[in-house]
């Protein structure tokens, strides 16, 4: 009796994914037609054309010198040439992209109520899952050529087999957990310290032993060890990306304002421009950068405090002064305050004994601080938005058992 309620329970949880997933698609697949991106352009453009035509993961060419890409996470370039090797014409290879984040994306939600399973009844589950689908950037995202669909998905990726390797510490767990924190290294430079961060917490507070916490970093460094080999041959260096100094100066220059400024002055025009054109180039325009920044932020400290603390505010709440095209439609704009709000009130609430509560606190203010020490973009909100619709869970949870008690 006890095995056939048990698997009738498990037909259930399986057929409410599946339906999660399904839906999850049939809202998403329209905005590809409507709102969806129709060609590559910018840095991918130039990334992918190079890797078909000349077979070099170049963003930057002088003459028959092609630099090689250290400016650029290189996971999604990769994804994106992907699909080239099926030949399309550029519609249906731009629609094969689309809908390959799509379903990525649906998977995402599926898996993100597994998530919310950890800490909450099936019911806020739900709720947290559907908050998750319906969410209008969640919604638009996968209709444009940006890696943060793909974000999206392994951080959520990441968070699933966190929690699933503390409760059970197999070789299937700390494998999945391994190499969706290589490839979400691969994709965004920064989540290798949030990587660091949640080693340790695993460790000293989830007492996961030594042996599975190395075999985790081994499997990881399995992962990224192509690229990184890559670049060790190339430019005697240990490194994925080297652009955090651009990314630095573009948040922090006179022209930054929470979205970023790039337009640089004459000085530092002269600068970039006496740089020797051979294949340390990206290194070496970085560090001007990287100087520039510092030397921005050391100036008129004032300032860019002020800034960064705006553009925390804004990866919480909204932006007051977004330049982007339909950021303050209602459409967009009430739900995203809305989550922040409930968010922020969710944390004040939460049990602060338990370790998964911090950890995930922890989690999201510490990858806000990184993004607002650069400069952010509406999109990078995306990877903030899971977190924040599991704090909201724990006010519903509130409300429901202090206020809706029957």
């Amino acid at each position: 009796m006890f095995l056939k309620n048990y698997q009738e329970t498990k037909n259930k949880e399986t057929s409410l994914l599946i339906l999660i997933f399904l839906v999850s698609i049939l809202i998403r697949t329209p905005v590809i037609f409507i709102l969806g991106d129709t060609v590559l352009e910018n840095e991918w453009k130039t990334l992918v054309d190079n890797l078909t035509i000349y077979k070099k993961l170049s963003l930057t060419r002088f003459g028959d010198l092609f630099v090689p890409n250290l400016f650029m996470p290189p996971f999604y370039a990769f994804f994106l040439y992907f699909f080239k090797v099926f030949n399309f014409n550029n519609e249906l290879y731009i629609q094969t992209i689309l809908f390959s984040q799509v379903f990525l994306s649906s998977l995402s939600v599926s898996i993100f109520y597994c998530i919310n399973r950890f800490f909450f009844s099936k019911n806020i589950s739900l709720i947290g899952a559907m908050i998750f689908s319906f969410f209008p950037l969640s919604v638009y995202a996968p209709s444009q050529i940006s890696s943060a669909s793909l974000q999206s998905f392994f951080i959520i990726t990441f968070f699933y087999f966190f929690f699933k390797t503390i409760n059970n510490k197999n070789l299937f767990n700390i494998c999945f957990l391994s190499i969706t924190s290589g490839l979400l290294m691969l994709l965004r430079g920064e989540f290798i310290l949030l990587f660091l961060i949640s080693i340790l917490y695993l460790g000293f507070f989830f007492k996961v032993n030594l042996k599975n916490i190395i075999l985790i970093i081994f499997f990881t460094l399995i992962t990224i060890s192509p690229y990184i080999i890559r670049n060790l041959v190339l430019f005697d260096t240990i490194t994925i990306t080297k652009s955090i100094g651009y990314n630095l100066w573009k948040g922090n220059n006179p022209n930054s304002a929470v979205e970023g400024g790039a337009i640089a002055n004459a000085q530092v025009d002269k600068k970039l421009s006496s740089v020797e054109k051979n294949k340390y180039y990206e290194i070496n325009i970085d560090k001007i950068y990287l100087n520039e920044g510092i030397k921005n932020i050391l100036n008129d400290p004032y300032n860019y405090i002020t800034l960064f603390f705006k553009k925390f505010f804004t990866l919480i709440f909204v932006d007051f002064n977004s330049s982007q095209k339909y950021y303050y439609h209602p459409i967009n704009f009430l739900p995203t305050i809305l989550l922040g709000i409930t968010s922020i009130l969710g944390i004040i609430i939460s049990n602060k004994k338990s370790h998964k509560n911090n950890y995930l606190i922890l989690f999201f203010l510490i990858n806000i601080a990184i993004m607002s020490i650069f400069f952010i973009l509406p999109r990078y909100k995306l990877a903030v938005i899971p977190l924040q619709i599991i704090f909201s869970n724990y006010l519903f949870e509130y409300v429901k058992k202090y206020y809706l008690k029957k």
